[in-house]
């Protein structure tokens, strides 16, 4: 498109904004966009008012190309708009919808202008076209990488919330597991551990399988793996939580854990005490204050 039809549209744009703005916020309308209950009226209003302007202007001082620094402006609007409505679960269809439903309040002003021969709203049109087809895809582009960004961080969150170290005694700690041990996991496991290890000045760490649904070859690596980290660490390593598939499942795989294991936790902490030079046993006094309570109790006091 030439520069003086992208001014044209620029002028068009300006001097039919009270007719093109109604237009574009009913088409909006219409496919529901208010219905989800993330955006008010007001707020669609002020946004699609502002993106007007701001097309107005890159047409005015940068034609149709897009990549045109005229247009950043645009492109910053609404990729701040796609981002923030990717983080409120709006769709992609109901982002991208924002550009695409003003093609058609333009082309009804283009073939409203008498002024403007047939072949110039053709070309206005086609050259129209392709800029809001760019930016709609700019939108859609922007829309994605958020969700993904999204995704992610909320998976680094469960992952972080699913593997808590916990400490069960001075110098003891236990991990439980629960869930599918992957690469991106076992390296949360690792830090959290590693870290946690250093704070507490731990010994012995208990990492407990019961919750994990199958060991295969890659998850006994990684728990090799997270049993080396802990012993550079100074800590030595149990295993609990071994069920008699996954035995035989290891057994099966030929895989050599090389650390001690135990059928549960409460084995595995029973090790821990002892290797801590530690032990649990029944308080003598708990028989005679118990019998002390009995006869109270027979007396009626």
């Amino acid at each position: 498109m030439a520069g003086n039809d992208s001014s044209t549209v620029a002028s068009l744009v300006a001097d039919n904004e009270a007719t093109i703005l109604p237009e574009w916020l009913d088409l909006q309308k219409k496919a529901g966009i208010l219905h989800t209950g993330r955006i008010t009226e007001g707020e669609l209003t002020t946004q699609s008012r502002e993106f007007l302007h701001l097309l107005r202007d890159g047409l005015a001082k940068g034609g149709v190309e897009v990549a045109n620094s005229a247009f950043t402006p645009v492109r910053d609007m609404i990729g701040s708009m796609s981002r923030s409505r990717a983080q409120q679960g709006f769709t992609p269809s109901e982002t991208a919808m924002f550009v695409f439903s003003l093609k058609q309040p333009l082309f009804n002003t283009l073939n409203r202008d008498k002024t403007l021969s047939p072949a110039q709203v053709a070309q206005i049109t086609w050259a129209t076209t392709q800029l809001l087809d760019e930016l709609g895809l700019h939108t859609l582009e922007v829309f994605q990488r958020t969700r993904e960004e999204v995704i992610q961080r909320q998976h680094r969150e469960i992952s972080e919330l699913s593997t808590p170290v916990v400490k069960l005694w001075d110098g003891i700690l236990a991990l439980p597991l629960i869930g599918t041990l992957d690469s991106e996991r076992t390296q949360v496991v690792m830090e959290n551990l590693l870290q946690t290890i250093v704070q507490a000045e731990a010994e012995i760490a208990i990492i407990d399988i019961t919750g994990v649904p199958m060991v295969d070859t890659l998850t006994a690596q990684h728990l090799l793996k997270t049993v080396a980290a802990a012993r550079l660490m100074g800590a030595d390593c149990i295993i609990s939580g071994i069920r008699p598939q996954i035995a035989q499942t290891i057994v099966h795989l030929g895989v050599e854990l090389n650390v001690i294991s135990k059928a549960s936790l409460a084995d595995a902490f029973a090790v821990a005490l002892r290797r801590t030079g530690r032990g649990v046993t029944k308080l003598k006094y708990a028989d005679t204050e118990k019998a002390r309570r009995t006869s109270d109790q027979a007396r009626g006091e």
